[in-house]
């Protein structure tokens, strides 16, 4: 099994910036970071296929959200500048899809979560 923990959420200004950090307890090449706003389903944010050199974007965070890993610390991050209201979730991180590498995959590992709130 693979834990997952979320650090760097908190309360930021509109247009401001956060990094928010997971620290992975195996390797998996796919991970992914997806957020869940109070009377919203969860949504996909950014991922990433190490392997397959590849990241993708939900388009309401594409040019404002980086997504990004640093192997050696085995840690996955999620660079976010020029925030907005709307950003306001619980941000989870997730590895091990069971099929593929898409936003839309099941994932098999979960984090506990970490709130940001943009006001």
């Amino acid at each position: 099994d693979v834990q997952l923990v979320e650090s760097g959420g908190g309360s930021v200004q509109p247009g401001g910036s956060l990094r928010l950090s997971c620290a992975a307890s195996g390797y998996t090449d796919c991970m992914a970071w997806f957020r869940q706003a109070p009377g919203y389903e969860r949504e996909g944010v950014a991922i990433m296929s190490i392997l397959g050199s590849r990241t993708t974007y939900a388009d309401s965070v594409k040019g404002r959200f980086t997504i990004s890993k640093d192997n050696a610390k085995n840690t996955l991050y999620l660079q976010m500048n020029a925030v907005k209201s709307e950003d306001t979730a619980v941000y989870y991180c997730a590895a091990g899809p069971t099929i593929g590498c898409w936003l839309d995959s099941p994932f098999a590992y979960w984090g506990q979560g970490t709130q940001v709130t943009v006001s």
